[in-house]
C-alpha cells in the first residue's frame, strides 16, 4: 500500500517470521490488556449489557463435566444463568481463549491447567481463566458471579422527620418551611417527602438547610431550621417533612 515501509528479507523463513512479529503487534494493539473479571463483568451488568455468566468448561475427565454441567443450572434463576458456550476434556488450549474472548466470557477449568500459548493469549486478550480442583468451590464461585449479575434491590432508609410550623416566602429561592425536627436527621443530600393529613403530596430535593441564616449540611432532632424543597412551593403550616434516601442493596441466589 501506498506510504508503507518495505523489509528486505534474505528467504522465505525470515519473510514468515516478521509477518508473524508484525500480526502479534497488530493484535495487541487491538486487544485489552485488562483482565475481564468477575468485577468488571458485574459493571457490565449494571449497566445493562450482560444478563449470563458464558463460560468456556474444561475437565480432567468426561465425569466430571457432565456433573459440573448437570449442577450450573441450579445456581440461576430465571433473570441470570450460566451459559456454557463449550465443553470438553482437556488442558486450556488458544481456541477456549478465543471463544471466550468473543463471548466476553470466562474459561473454567477442572483439574486441568492452561497451555502456555492459552496463558498468553488470555493476556492478551483480557480473558480470565479459572482453576479449580474441588468441584464444591467452582459452583461457590460460580454463584456469587452470578449474584453479581443480579439487578439490584433498591430500598428506602429513613433519615428523618420534621413539622412545619411556619412557612416564608424568599426571593429567587422559593417557599421556606419553617421546621422542627421531631426524628432522627434532616440531610442536605436527602430526599424529601411532604405529607398533608396522611397523604403524600410531593417528593423531591432538598433545595435550601439552613439555620437561621446559615446553610448547614444536617440538623439534629430538636433543632429548628428553615428547608426548602427544589420546584415545589406548595407548602403549608402542619405538613410533616420525611427524609430519606435510596441505596442499592445487592441480591444474592
Amino acid at each position: 500500500m501506498a506510504g508503507d515501509l518495505f523489509d528486505v528479507v534474505k528467504d522465505e523463513k525470515a519473510a514468515e517470521e516478521l509477518a508473524n512479529f508484525r500480526r502479534s503487534k497488530i493484535e495487541q494493539a487491538e486487544t485489552p490488556h485488562a483482565k475481564m473479571s468477575l468485577e468488571q463483568l458485574f459493571s457490565k451488568v449494571k449497566s445493562g449489557d450482560v444478563k449470563e455468566l458464558s463460560l468456556v468448561l474444561k475437565t480432567d475427565v468426561a465425569g466430571s463435566m457432565e456433573a459440573i454441567k448437570e449442577m450450573l443450572p441450579k445456581i440461576g434463576n430465571e433473570e441470570v444463568k450460566v451459559k456454557v458456550i463449550h465443553s470438553a476434556v482437556g488442558g486450556v488450549t488458544e481456541s477456549d481463549v478465543l471463544l471466550a474472548s468473543t463471548a466476553n466470557g470466562l474459561i473454567i477449568g477442572f483439574n486441568v491447567r492452561p497451555d502456555s500459548g492459552a496463558t498468553r493469549m488470555a493476556k492478551e486478550k483480557g480473558v480470565e481463566i479459572k482453576t479449580y480442583s474441588i468441584i464444591y468451590e467452582l459452583m461457590d464461585d460460580l454463584k456469587k458471579a452470578l449474584s453479581g449479575l443480579l439487578t439490584p434491590d433498591v430500598v428506602e432508609k429513613a433519615q428523618g422527620s420534621a413539622e412545619v410550623r411556619e412557612t416564608f416566602s424568599v426571593p429567587k429561592i422559593g417557599m421556606i418551611a419553617g421546621c422542627f425536627v421531631t426524628d432522627g436527621k434532616i440531610n442536605r443530600n436527602d430526599m424529601l417527602r411532604l405529607v398533608r393529613d396522611g397523604k403524600v403530596i410531593y417528593e423531591g430535593k432538598v433545595s435550601s438547610l439552613k439555620r437561621f441564616k446559615d446553610d448547614v449540611k444536617e440538623v439534629a432532632t430538636g433543632f429548628e431550621c428553615g428547608i426548602g424543597i427544589e420546584n415545589f412551593n406548595d407548602i403549608k403550616v402542619g405538613d410533616v417533612i420525611e427524609a430519606f434516601v435510596k441505596e442499592e442493596v445487592q441480591r444474592e441466589l
